[in-house]
């Protein structure tokens, strides 16, 4: 079945897989994306006005942009015109152009434009479409799960209002799934399913978010499901892992053992223990952890244990889990595990801000020295503002040794860097720094006084 022929999905009825039924057609069945959705907000007096604008709709797979797009179309009563960025070409764009030009001629109806996965579209592609957006012969919806700005060309990027979707919540999944379970025309209502509290707790988790996942994995299990003698059908949590094809691994992501096993992870690391810390890392990925919570806890890490050059490495495993997505991200995070837990360890940075953090509690308004300050009036310069400062670019080493301090805090200490790996190289610069200001105090003359005539 092609994703967007709402009729032939009619005309199929119950033979249609069940995430395409049960796609909301109307306001109040959407679920999610309260902050565009809720009562009050912009998007959702747009649509009940009848006034929507072009839009990109930039959000994770399975968090609603076709149902979004169908169900703007559907209560402002325009013609639907549905694409596939990966199957459509610039003759298709040109055909649905043409018959939006006559529909609004003849019958005074606006057409929606839906491109699916619209980062796929090349230039000359997304250029077909802008004059005709401009004109408003079309008001066009573009999906992408890429981001907007990198992917859509900045003049038809410039003409649409980009909304960004967030992946389902866990309570709107549920709803999602026992609506499905309860829904007799559409649904799986006449089937009498019955879902253990574990085998859909398991199906939230297995799904990532995507109502779409969910729902196809529901449906399976459903269908090969036998009833019992009561005509009832209970799917428990072993045919949910047969439906899905993934065992489950004890794990509760708000609970105990979630913060066991990061425990487990930290101390790994910590330990220098590149095996466990992988195998703590690799307990929670293949449970169904959110990768972004365990990056999180690994740039967290580098912070707190390494110092310096570690946060770096977790940036990017950040970065690359976002950019890639799962389950390829999962090397990313692998690597960064790797690396933090064979890294030199320090808690150097850890303790320096803690010992500014209480002094601040005991001295919080000490002032900036005047030579730090800058003068930038008359006024300031004659009360000292900038007397005295040394522009450390003028001095060997580009360093003056100068105070930059608070005068009560003159020669405090709060950063005692370790001696394993680049703090070894800092501890060192810093000294030979320091000793050179010494050595070139103590080379400089004593002026001489005069004597007395």
């Amino acid at each position: 079945m092609d994703l967007f022929d709402y009729s032939l999905q009619q005309e199929k009825g119950e033979g249609a897989p069940l995430a395409a039924r049960m796609r909301p057609s109307a306001l109040h069945q959407f679920v999610g994306q309260e902050h565009l959705m809720g009562e009050g907000h912009v998007l959702r007096k747009a649509i009940e006005a009848g006034q929507v604008p072009s839009l990109i709709l930039w959000g994770p797979t399975g968090s609603g942009k076709t149902t979004l797009a169908f169900i703007i179309a559907n209560t402002t009563e325009s013609h639907f015109s549905p694409v596939s960025a990966v199957s459509a070409g610039v003759a298709d764009l040109r055909r649905i152009i043409n018959e939006a030009k006559e529909r609004r001629k003849l019958y005074k109806k606006k057409t929606i434009l839906f491109i699916d996965e619209i980062h796929r579209f090349n230039k000359s592609q997304q250029d077909a479409v802008l004059p005709f957006v401009e004109d408003g012969t079309i008001t066009l919806i573009g999906a992408t799960t890429e981001n907007p700005s990198f992917e859509v060309i900045s003049p038809l990027l410039s003409r649409c209002q980009v909304l960004t979707l967030e992946p389902l919540a866990e309570d709107e999944l549920q709803i999602i799934i026992m609506r499905a379970i309860k829904d007799e025309l559409n649904g799986l209502g006449k089937m009498n399913v019955e879902l253990d509290e574990d085998a859909l707790l398991r199906l939230i988790m297995v799904s990532n978010k995507d109502a779409r996942v969910a729902l196809n994995a529901l449906e399976i299990a459903a269908l090969t499901t036998p009833p019992d003698k009561e005509g009832k059908r209970h799917i428990s949590l072993n045919t949910i892992e047969d439906a899905v094809q993934q065992r489950y691994l004890p794990y509760d992501k708000a609970g105990e053992r979630h913060y066991d096993l990061i425990s487990a992870l930290h101390k790994s690391l910590r330990g220098s223990d590149p095996d466990a810390a992988l195998y703590w890392a690799g307990r929670m990925l293949e449970a169904g952890e959110s990768p972004f919570y365990i990056v999180r806890r690994l740039v967290r890490f580098a912070s707190e244990d390494i110092g310096i050059a570690a946060l770096v490495v977790a940036m990017a495993a950040q970065q690359a889990v976002h950019f890639i997505g799962m389950p390829e991200g999962n090397l990313a995070i692998a690597e960064a595990v790797v690396y933090l837990a064979t890294a030199p360890k320090s808690n150097s940075l850890y303790e320096a801000y803690a010992k500014v953090q209480e002094e601040i509690k005991e001295k919080p308004d000490a002032e900036v020295p005047k030579h730090l300050r800058n003068p930038v009036t008359p006024l300031m310069k004659g009360m000292g503002y900038g007397d005295g400062y040394k522009y450390d670019h003028l001095f060997p080493g580009h360093f003056a040794g100068q105070t930059h301090l608070p005068d009560s805090l003159k020669d405090k200490r709060f950063y005692q860097p370790g001696d394993q790996g680049y703090e070894k190289q800092v501890a060192e610069r810093l000294k030979a720094w320091w000793e050179s200001v010494k050595k070139a105090k103590a080379k400089k003359p004593t002026p001489k006084r005069k004597k007395k005539s």
